[in-house]
């Protein structure tokens, strides 16, 4: 994999990374709004639908299992090789893909909006794979486009800027979603996202094309197998996958039902989205930015071994909060302290990501990678809702720290070579 990473780009020496480098640079401000593009969906199908669900009187189980629809998150990878080798005839390699898949959510979300849970949960599930399905092929052309635009040194700000515009977007759609469904009803809720949704081709249309050095791979053959000799080509393919699984799979597993957990401990679906939400997403974008300025001087594996300690103690503060009920004071602090953490955490993962990716086949790869990062998020909703009824939610926060120590072991096992992807190459 440490092949892969060379063949890319020559890299350059860091360089310390200041706020005004966002803002100042048309690449990352273009990475920070595409970001908010490709989280915006996101919680359309989580937070916002397991709270229509609650609504509508479904148990935490239905609410797990109806967590499968997100499921083409994971299977992304097989239908990035054509992204790879079919550019659209507008709008360059990539964005031609961005802009397509962001009318097409406009219009599945403007569908969602006409179902009723509470007559029938089928065409529930099938326009929130619908959603699912082009969020997922938006982030396949975004996640390439970034990986593609971005130098070896401008990585952790190029993640921190992604999850800036994420998390932000993703929170006020979710809390959009709510406050409205509080008011008026889920109905006109998702109608204005739809058009959201839409207007987001905008940004899409003013974002600059990162500068190709090799033509796309000429057939889906070449666009599949070179891509996959490459990345498990090295001794330590193995290892680094089992890492890209492990290594958030406690965080992913304590969020999974955070909505429901809130909801179950006494917040209301209001307070939810203006304040927990809010938090939630604030703390979040300080981590995001903490992340990525330390990633940059302290290394990816002093990040990854620190960021990711941090994630899984943070958790016991959900498990005091399950044990104690509504209390606003433990609340503020348990979702503050965990999404610094968990945004810390991301930032080096996607990092690592991005560094065993080959900017001939990105789409391919930064593809299967992430859908490997994202299995324990979208496998476990059944088990986390099934935990959660049976064991109760103080059980279920204690399994979600054990669940991340394997990745930390695995980190340091792999300490040498996760410091050979850091180094500078010629």
């Amino acid at each position: 994999m440490s092949t892969v990473a060379a063949s890319t780009t020559q890299a350059t020496p860091a360089q310390k990374p200041r706020w005004r480098d966002i803002l100042a640079s048309p690449k990352m401000v273009a990475i920070m709004v595409l970001g908010a593009a490709s989280g915006f969906p996101n919680q359309i199908t989580e937070s916002a639908l397991q709270a229509w669900l609650k609504d509508s009187g479904a148990t935490n189980t239905t609410i797990g299992i109806l967590s499968y629809v997100a499921l083409p998150y994971l299977f992304k990878f097989l239908w990035a090789p054509a992204i790879d080798r079919f550019p659209l005839p507008l709008l360059g390699r990539r964005r031609g893909w961005i802009a397509l898949t962001q009318l097409a959510l406009a219009v599945a979300i403007g569908l969602f909006a006409l179902q009723n849970p509470a007559v029938s949960l089928t065409p529930i599930a099938i326009c929130a794979v619908a959603i699912v399905f082009f969020s997922a092929t938006q982030d396949i052309a975004f996640d390439a486009y970034r990986t593609d635009v971005a130098q070896p040194n401008e990585r952790g700000l190029a993640a921190a800027a992604n999850n800036l515009g994420y998390r932000t977007s993703a929170w006020l759609a979710s809390a959009f979603a709510l406050v409205v469904a509080d008011f008026l009803g889920w109905k006109p809720a998702f109608l204005i996202l739809a058009a959201v949704m839409a207007a987001f081709c905008i940004a899409t249309l003013l974002a600059p094309e990162p500068h190709y050095e090799h033509q796309p791979p000429r057939t889906l053959t070449e666009s599949l197998v070179v891509p996959l000799q490459e990345l498990l080509g090295s001794p330590s393919a193995i290892a680094f996958i089992a890492l890209v699984i492990l290594f958030k799979v406690g965080d992913a597993f304590a969020l999974r039902l955070f909505t429901p957990f809130m909801m179950d401990v006494g917040f209301s679906k209001t307070e939810i989205a203006l304040v927990l939400k809010a938090l939630f997403t604030a703390s979040a974008i300080v981590g995001a930015i903490l992340g990525g300025v330390l990633m940059v001087r302290m290394g990816l594996l002093n990040s990854m071994l620190i960021f990711g300690a941090m994630q899984a103690a943070s958790n016991f503060l959900y498990y005091a909060l399950a044990l104690t009920g509504k209390s606003w004071p433990l609340m503020i602090a348990a979702v503050s302290i965990d999404n610094v953490a968990g945004a810390m955490g991301n930032i080096a993962s996607v990092a690592l990501i991005m560094a065993l990716c080959d900017v001939r086949y990105s789409a391919f790869q930064y593809a299967l990678l992430s859908a490997l990062a994202l299995t324990p998020r979208y496998v476990l909703g059944g088990p986390a809702g099934w935990l959660a009824d049976t064991a109760g939610w103080d059980m279920y926060y204690v399994v979600s720290v054990l669940l991340a120590t394997p990745g930390l072991l695995l980190v340091w096992f792999m300490r040498n070579k996760i410091r050979e992807l850091d180094r500078p190459r010629a």
